[in-house]
């Protein structure tokens, strides 16, 4: 067993990593081995580790306060 805290960003970090390298090396590309697809993603790794910079969230919590307001809003009360 794991445990992982209530509230782990760290796992959406993981998760927003993995997406980039599904779209960036996996999907994209067609390998016919092994070989090919670990040196794909070394090659990614370098890269990405020499170019990486935090994610700049622009997506407040306030703004989520605002948008789930404003859905509520326009929500039918019956639902």
């Amino acid at each position: 067993m794991v445990h992982t805290p209530v509230h782990a960003s760290w796992t959406n970090q993981i998760e927003i990593f993995f997406s980039i390298v599904q779209r960036k090396v996996v999907t994209p590309n067609d390998f016919t081995d092994l070989t090919q697809v670990r040196d794909r993603l070394q090659a990614f790794e370098d890269r990405y580790n020499a170019t990486a910079q935090p994610f700049q969230w622009k997506f407040t919590t306030s703004d989520l306060d605002d948008l789930l307001a404003r859905l509520n809003r326009h929500t039918p009360a019956d639902r």
